[in-house]
């Protein structure tokens, strides 16, 4: 399981209420690939929100999942998804890139 707490501090994450026309660009199923994303946006300064979302119920217990959705102002978002999507971490990015 996947929570906020768990991710390190960064100085590109801000406050939800900070951002402007947040659009979601990703949705990390694991703690790993949350790390990925979070250095990836901050190495490249941009200003994003992670929130804890719920990915579904296991079959087996019936447990919930949860990952973590990536959320940049609108202006930034495809040019974030791109990104992802070249540093090899295309199966989570949300949403239409352009081509």
């Amino acid at each position: 399981m996947v929570v906020a707490t768990q991710l390190p501090s960064s100085v590109a994450r801000i406050d939800p209420e900070s951002l402007q026309d947040p659009e979601q660009i990703y949705l990390a199923a694991s703690l790993a690939a949350a790390r990925r994303v979070e250095a990836l946006l901050t190495s490249h300064g941009m200003d994003y929100v992670p929130q804890v979302e719920e990915l579904g119920r296991t079959t087996l217990f019936g447990s919930v999942r949860k990952g973590v959705a990536f959320f940049v102002g609108t202006t930034q978002a495809e040019s974030c998804r791109r990104l992802l999507s070249e540093a090899g971490l295309g199966r989570g990015v949300v949403g239409i890139l352009d081509r």
